[in-house]
This record gives C-alpha cells, structure tokens and sequence, in this order.
C-alpha cells in the first residue's frame, strides 16, 4: 500500500461536440502510486486527463460534471497554470516545446531564472538578463532527477525524437512542487533502450513519493512500471485491480470487449516469398538525406513490385529520414527510380504525379488539416493530384458532395474511426482515430506505391491489428506496393514480406521477415561500413 490519499476523481461526466465521452468516471490516487490507464484510442483516457489538467478545450466545450479532490480538498482547474500551481504536470503525446531553443531552455521554460543589472536597477525588473548559470544548473538537476542523459545545449530541432520527450518529462521533474505527473503515451516514440529508461525513471519518481498517472498501449510496461490498472471503454471504467493480478491478455479483452487473438493471427498469414529477380517497381541508390536526428548517408535498396517491406532499426539511424528524403520534405541527394523512370528529388509534387503516397510520422504536423472536417482530410489530396471528387461541365467544376461523403463513410466504417460523423473535425478526434483518418486519406488516393511512417504508434491494441489487417488487405487486393517504417520489430515481422534493418544511415541487411528475431537483433547493432 502506498502512502496518503493524493487525488480524487468522483463521478466525472463529460458531452463532447454533442457526443457522451465520459460516463461517471471514479478513480482514486495515492502518494507514489502509479496508475496504469488503459483503454482504445477514442475510450475517454485523454479527455479524462485534459479535465485533471485544467485544458482549455474542456471549459470551451461546456465543463464537465462531478468532483475532482486534492488531499481532500475540492478543486476545479480552469487553465493548466491552475493545476501546475497544484503540483500536477502532464507530458503530452504531441510536443510542446520551442524547437529554435535548446533543452535547458525549454526545461525552464516561462520560470527562468534571472538577475539584476546596471540598468534593471534603476529602470525596473523588466530589464533583467536571463541566469544562464542557473538555468543550465536546474537542467542539470532535472535530467539527473530524470535519470536518462540527454544534452542540455542541443537545440530542440535538432534532437532526435526519442530526446525530445525525455526534454518533456524533464521540464516537468524540474518543478519542486510537482505532487502528480501525468505521462500520455511516453514511450510511443522511444528506442527500447530508451522507454527502459523512462520505465526506471517512473519507478524513481514514485519512490520520491511523485504520484504518475501512465497511459500507454504497451501493455506490457504497465505491467511492469504499475501498481495499479484501471481499464477504460467508451467512456466508463470497466476494471480497476493491482497490476499484480492481471495480464496482457486480459487488459486487451476488458479493452476493445471482445478477445484480440484472431486480428492478430490476421495479420501474419500470406507472406509472400519474394526474389531478386521479381520485378523491381523503385530503386534507391546512394541515398542521402539532411532530417535532423536521422542519419541517412548511403542507402541502395530495390523494393519489388506488389510487396510490403519493411523498414527498421534503432532511433536516429535513418528509417525516418528514408521516406521523407524521398517524399522531398527534407533535403536530399542520390538517384530514385520507379517503374524505370528517374524521379527528381526535393519534389514532392513529382512523387505524388508518379503514384506515390506517404502517410507521416507527423500526423499533427504534416498529415492533417486538424481544422478541416473528416471528409476534406479525407478527399482533398486526391482532388488536387488525381482530380478525383470533381464534377465538371465544360471549363467549370465543382465538388462532388456525394462522392467525398460516401468515400471518407467507407474509409470510417473500414478503420473503425471513432467520430459523431464525417463532419467533425479532425483536431475533435482523438489521436490514434487521426492516424486512421491519415491512412484513409492515402488509401483514397489509390497510389502505386505507397510509404507507411509508425502506422502504430499511439494506436490501441485492438486498433493495431485493425490497422496492420487494412495495409495487408490494400496491398493484396488493390496490388499496391507498401513500405512500412516502424520502431516495432515485431510489428514488422508480423506484417512484411520482407524487413530491412538501418543501420548507421545504411542498409544493414534485408531478410524474409520469417527469420529470428535473433538475426535482426544483430544487424542493428552492426556497423555498416
């Protein structure tokens, strides 16, 4: 049993854009607990943590009903700045940090330490200069805190991903009053290596008595890193137990409802076996991109026409920068041929000519029109590259309603995107339903090719197969080749005819993704020469 009683959460209802979200929500939270929290994307799990956290969408939209105690005391937190004051932080699953300053300054960020000078003396504090002293000695703290070494003076744009949440949880550990941290989805974009650190770094702060909420849907570290499970679906708890007491399996059922078993099993059947005389559809030669964080230097690979390769290897060694130097959102050099035609890079208005489709890693960022509704996500690429979606009389055209509405439908139904309609807005849903919507909308396009980035990554189990299942389905029924990235081996051999493993910013090998795992183990850690 853990220490005095911290946090309440009674009878937590919520409506959200006309839709119930959260239905009587009751958890409880002690001193140096952490609390796994567990549920689909769309089951309520964010919504319930921006209430905790004072977010402004929750008082845009109405409230919400019921009680939120601390140390027993009633609270209710307009704005984040109220709970921070509380002692809660929350490292959200999109970045919010400055990426022109380095890691020290956005582990201090809007606390920065200053002094007095000459002027600021006789003109007011306004006129203070920053302590750089002391703001490089609280970084130094934090990270230390933190357990897990990253560079104080790196700029943020240059960090690798991984880095960058660690700069996250940092920033929150470097607050003394810090009572509670809420972590969403931590380790969705960390190595290994890396989340085993976050994972040593939980357990630290939770005998330091700093209560964490973890929301994650690698189920398997909430076994490991939890105290306590609570399990949500569609808006209502459905199991609180020890995480002694449960297992992978049953927190998968309580989840989705129903047993996961066969989606998985879906997913690994009918690989193809693929030859290097089986027509070549693109070929990378002597690939280099500048993406900061990712090192890719000298990549020569043939992808075969009507296959799913998969991409892997450790953080920062390349497999992300491969797509986008290709897709041309980062600079880059070398030759790529498809269908045995050269394509020019830096031009991603070529790529998408040729037929070839790319869904980002950066969904936020790159693959959505957060403040456009689902169906103009969905249909407006292929309306500008295919002209698709358009009706057209002489010289004029127009939008074809119908046709946008009924495909970004289908793509809803196939996916199982959780939404009150096609209307909504894409910022409105929650992130693992806007990654569908990022597939749907490549899907739409009908390309020939098409370059798949973390398809997984902050998707719910039950979702993951769903979504695996839909890239196999694509490319054995529409024929189209598929390249996958994605830090998850496991993913990959499960998915892929075939898997290739960066290393170093090169190709390490590529092998039949029926082999050991053993055997892809050693080609990323090998050094290319």
């Amino acid at each position: 049993m853990k220490n005095a009683l911290l946090m309440e959460m009674r009878n937590i209802k919520k409506d959200f854009f006309g839709n119930r979200v959260l239905s009587d929500i009751n958890i409880t939270l002690r001193e140096g607990e952490v609390l796994g929290l567990c549920g689909e994307n769309g089951a309520g799990k964010s919504t319930l943590m921006k209430i905790l956290f004072g977010m402004d969408v929750i008082r845009e939209t109405g409230g919400y009903e019921g009680d939120i105690l601390l140390r027993g005391e009633k609270v209710q937190f307009n704005t984040p700045f109220d709970a921070l004051n509380a002692g809660i932080g929350m490292v959200h699953q999109e970045f919010s940090l400055i990426p022109g300053f380095t890691a020290a300054e956005n582990i201090v960020l809007n606390r920065e330490p200053q002094k007095k000078n000459v002027i600021s003396e006789i003109f007011g504090d306004r006129l203070n200069t920053l302590d750089y002293n002391e703001i490089t000695g609280r970084a130094e703290k934090a990270i230390e805190k933190m357990g897990f070494a990253i560079d104080k003076d790196m700029v943020i744009s240059n960090m690798p991903v991984g880095h960058k949440q660690f700069t996250e949880i940092a920033r929150e550990l470097s607050k003394d009053q810090l009572k509670l941290l809420i972590l969403d989805e931590p380790t969705a974009v960390l190595t290994e290596k890396e989340a085993e650190a976050l994972l040593a770094s939980v357990r630290s702060m939770s005998e330091k008595g700093i209560a964490v909420i973890f929301i994650t849907h690698r189920l398997q570290e909430i076994l490991a890193v939890c105290d306590t499970v609570v399990v949500m679906r569609d808006g209502v708890v459905v199991s609180e137990k020890p995480a002694s007491e449960s297992s992978v399996a049953e927190i998968s059922k309580l989840m989705v409802g129903r047993s996961v078993g066969n989606a998985e099993k879906s997913v690994v059947t009918d690989k193809k076996v693929i030859k290097e005389t089986d027509k070549t559809i693109m070929s990378v030669k002597r690939l280099w991109v500048d993406m900061p964080g990712e090192t890719v230097r000298d990549v020569s690979i043939d992808i075969k026409e009507g296959e799913i390769l998969g991409i892997g290897g450790l953080a920062g060694q390349g497999k992300l920068g491969i797509p986008n130097g290709i897709m041309g959102l980062y600079e880059a050099g070398g030759t790529i041929e498809f269908e045995g035609k050269e394509i020019p890079l830096n031009s991603p208005r070529r790529c998408l000519d040729s037929g070839i489709a790319f869904v980002s890693e950066d969904r936020r960022g790159v693959g959505l029109l957060l403040d456009e509704s689902l169906e103009w996500n969905v249909a407006f690429p292929a309306m500008q590259i295919n002209g698709k979606f358009l009706k057209k009389f002489g010289p004029m055209s127009w939008r074809d309603e119908k046709g946008i509405r009924e495909v970004t439908e289908r793509y809803i139904d196939e996916l199982k995107i959780k939404c009150v309609g096609s209307k909504q807005k894409a910022k409105e849903l929650s992130g693992g339903n806007q990654q569908k919507v990022c597939l749907a909308k490549a899907f739409a396009l009908e390309p020939k090719f098409l370059f798949v980035s973390e398809p997984t990554r902050g998707i719910d189990v039950g979702a993951k197969a769903l979504v695996l299942d839909a890239l196999k389905r694509f490319n054995r029924e529409s024929g189209v080749t598929v390249v996958m990235i994605s830090s998850e081996l496991e993913e990959l051999r499960q998915t892929c005819d075939r898997v290739a493993i960066v290393s170093g910013g090169k190709i390490a090998g590529i092998l039949p993704a029926t082999a050991p795992s053993e055997d892809f183990g050693m080609l990323m850690v090998s050094m290319v020469k």
